[in-house]
């Protein structure tokens, strides 16, 4: 078999080659690093002028005769890499960075010169670009903030710090960092491998000294001479803990105030100092119990921490002049690792001096309330005020009305006693009240001037006697016991105002002897009437009349005498009343209701037997008189069923007209008295034109008669009718009835003739001739 042979470039690999000397084999021992046959190393950031040789390929088959050609393909092959054809030697045309690529791969062939016919298979093989330290260390995260608490021990953690080595870390020491301190020692350390900062130094104070900063290098090839570095600043915060106490900045403070500062505002300003910061530096300020414990008060400003004096109580430099007080200044948040360090608190002594200040006069009351009667005579002194000066100087004060507060003048004050008298009539109905303005200043500074109100009631003169309240309706009954309140009364005043009024009542003297009824004064604006018998009778005495005197507490007191009515009534067993009427004195002594009611029932009773009696004799004369069957008027009597009208003829016999045993001559009326003989009648025969020849003689007969009525309208109304506002509604004069006659008038009168008024209705608009022969009918 043919072999190709890959041969390295001694010179980049002479540790390689010596590895394998000693293991006694040239060429064909295992080196240390693992070395293949297919793999070349060519040295990155080669500065050479001329290329760098790489290795050579060559293959048995060559003999050098020149008849085998080498090529090269792949990674970089022809740009980067050449090779003799010929002698098969590689070499790299240019500059190589591992950074930016730390291998190639490349594919080598033999072919024939001649005929390029592959004398080898195809190999493929790695040239690597050989390390070397060209990187120096980076902070990549720099500069770098931290911060640690102060008075923090030795080899507390601060913060880590990392450095990165672009070289091959599995080559050499081109990679392998370490980290030391360049500037920030002694207070901080850092660890060689890990980067790690801690503190170097004990019991730092932020009060000395807050920020550091700390310069960190990185170098590599393990810190030896010629390694490459790096830099980074670490900018390190020392953070505040509770470590000092509030200090004031004296012990004594000095204040002045004016003695008429309001009370809550703010008279001074005390500070005590705290080194700390934040929560750390809170402070809190308290007074100790003491002098000033309780006209003062401290309270601690939040932004700048200074304690405000703040006035509890009014000051008054007449009284007191001048106070003193501890004030005590404490941190509110205490950090126990430094309480041996001793107390975190500090104390002060505050004096305040009150000031004079020139005051107006003080009344001795805030406000003034005085009574007077109207009709009061001018001039009479109806209250006083009272106002003095309680400064030092203590000046006169003069006294006088505001203008504005009585228009009218109906008051006047003495300037120096401050006595208020009225000045005029006062009248309680036209003013009940008024509401002046006494204004007192001091003489020696007209400028200072107090107001007080006074309030001048106008009180009413007792001019109206006192009344009952109302007209009392009272009752007593028969069965009254003695000593019952049958009544309870009030009384009434005019006189206002009514709400503090005491009324009292009594029995006048002239009435003291009466017998049967009295007065109780209940105390309490109220009275009760009282029976002293028992016994009353209505049929004896029905209405007792009992006066009462009443009484005001008025000045003057007034009084009036009033009557009271008292009824006498028949009463249940429980009290209530059955009658107070008249007419019940007169019924029988003992009668109970319900032989009363029995009494009144059987009345009832017998009024309705004499009424049913005489509607049956009535109805019996209506049947006598036109009750004969032979007569033929017995068929208008039909018309006995009111509001028929004419559609009863429907029920009118013909053939009793046709019968002339019916007809007698010489027929006088049985119910009118005759005046005047009447003619002969002829007889009726059977013919039909015979009856109508004796309806139209009977027709003209009875119009022409003005002696009686016509004897049909009698028989038909005789006992219809009666006291009817229609009055007659026969058809005797149907001969001159206008035949366009309005029959709604029928509609107003009544239900009675509702079906009447609907008949002529419908009828209206028929024939004449036909109209004539109903009304005949």
């Amino acid at each position: 078999h043919n072999v190709f042979f890959y041969i390295f470039n001694l010179k980049t690999h002479a540790r390689s080659s010596a590895g394998s000397a000693r293991n006694g084999a040239a060429g064909f021992q295992r080196v240390k690093r693992g070395w293949v046959w297919n793999q070349f190393f060519v040295l990155e950031e080669y500065m050479g002028s001329d290329p760098q040789y790489v290795g050579k390929l060559h293959t048995d088959l060559d003999k050098g005769d020149s008849l085998v050609k080498y090529t090269l393909s792949g990674d970089g092959a022809g740009s980067i890499f050449t090779i003799d054809q010929t002698t098969g030697d590689i070499h790299a045309l240019r500059s190589l960075d591992r950074e930016e690529k730390p291998y190639y791969t490349l594919r080598a062939q033999a072919v024939d010169i001649d005929t390029n016919t592959p004398l080898e298979p195809e190999s493929e093989f790695v040239i690597k670009v050989q390390d070397i330290n060209d990187n120096e260390p980076k902070f990549l995260e720099g500069p770098y903030v931290a911060s640690v608490p102060e008075m923090s021990p030795v080899g507390t953690y601060v913060t880590q710090v990392t450095a990165t080595d672009a070289d091959d870390p599995t080559y050499g020491n081109s990679a392998r960092v370490v980290y030391s301190i360049l500037h920030g020692q002694p207070y901080f350390s850092v660890d060689p491998k890990t980067g790690v900062i801690k503190t170097a130094l004990p019991n730092m104070d932020r009060e000395v000294k807050e920020e550091y900063q700390v310069l960190i290098q990185a170098k590599d090839m393990g810190g030896q001479l010629g390694g490459l570095a790096g830099t980074t600043i670490v900018n390190i915060t020392l953070s505040d803990v509770n470590d000092n106490p509030p200090r004031f900045s004296k012990s004594f403070f000095h204040l002045r105030v004016p003695e008429s500062s309001a009370v809550g505002s703010a008279i001074g300003r005390i500070k005590a100092h705290d080194l700390d910061i934040g929560r750390n530096a809170e402070v809190e300020y308290t007074i100790v119990p003491g002098d000033g414990g309780t006209v003062f008060d401290i309270t601690t400003n939040d932004y700048n921490q200074e304690g405000i004096v703040i006035l509890k109580r009014p000051l008054d430099y007449e009284s007191k002049k001048a106070y003193t007080f501890k004030v005590e200044a404490s941190n509110a948040h205490i950090d126990p690792r430094f309480q041996s360090f001793g107390a975190f608190k500090d104390t002060a002594t505050v004096k305040i001096n009150v000031l004079d200040v020139d005051e107006p006069p003080v009344f001795n009351k805030p406000s003034y309330v005085m009574d007077v009667y109207e009709d009061t005579p001018a001039g009479t002194i109806i209250g006083a005020v009272t106002a003095q000066d309680l400064d030092a100087s203590s000046s006169p004060v003069r006294y006088s009305i505001d203008w504005r507060s009585d228009l009218d003048s109906y008051f006047d004050i003495d300037p120096v006693e401050g006595t208020i008298s009225t000045n005029d009539l006062l009248d309680r109905e036209t003013i009940a009240q008024h509401n002046i303005s006494v204004v007192a200043t001091k003489l020696n500074s007209p400028v200072l001037t107090s107001r007080v109100a006074v309030t001048v009631h106008v009180l009413d003169i007792n001019e109206f006697p006192p009344e009952l309240a109302s007209p009392y309706e009272t009752l007593v009954c028969e069965n009254a016991r003695l000593g019952q309140v049958i009544q309870t009364f009030g009384a009434k005043d005019k006189d206002v105002p009514s709400a503090g009024q005491q009324f009292s009542f009594r029995t006048p003297k002239e009435d003291m002897k009466n017998k049967n009824f009295t007065i109780r004064d209940f105390g309490n604006n109220t009275a009760g009437i009282v029976t002293k018998r028992v016994g009353f009778r209505r049929r004896l005495q029905e209405i007792y009349f009992l006066p009462v005197v009443i009484e005001d507490n008025g000045y003057p007191p007034k009084s009036s005498t009033g009557t009271l009515t008292i009824r006498v009534c028949g009463c249940q067993s429980d009290g209530s009343v059955l009658s107070c009427s008249a007419e019940a004195i007169f019924l029988p002594v003992g009668l109970s209701t319900g032989a009363l009611i029995a009494i009144l029932l059987c009345i009832v009773i017998l009024l309705g037997i004499v009424v049913l009696y005489v509607s049956l004799r009535r109805q019996k004369k209506k049947e006598t008189l036109m009750s004969s069957k032979e007569d033929i008027r017995d068929n208008v009597i039909h018309y006995d069923d009111e509001g028929g009208g004419e559609e009863d003829t429907h029920a009118f016999d013909m053939g009793t007209l046709r019968n002339p045993k019916v007809v007698k001559e010489n027929l006088y009326r049985r119910d009118v008295k005759p005046e005047m003989k009447r003619s002969p009648k002829p007889p009726v025969s059977q013919d039909s034109a015979d009856i109508r020849d004796f309806i139209h003689q009977r027709l003209v007969e009875h119009d022409l008669d003005n002696s009686a009525p016509p004897y049909d309208s009698l028989a038909t109304y005789a006992y219809e009718g009666e006291g009817s506002v229609a009055e007659s509604l026969s058809s005797i004069e149907s001969i001159t009835v206008d035949l366009e006659e309005d029959y709604d008038y029928l509609r107003d009168w009544g239900p009675r003739f509702k079906t009447l008024a609907g008949i002529f209705g419908e009828q209206s608009e028929t024939q004449s001739d036909s109209t004539n022969t109903e009304n005949a009918h």
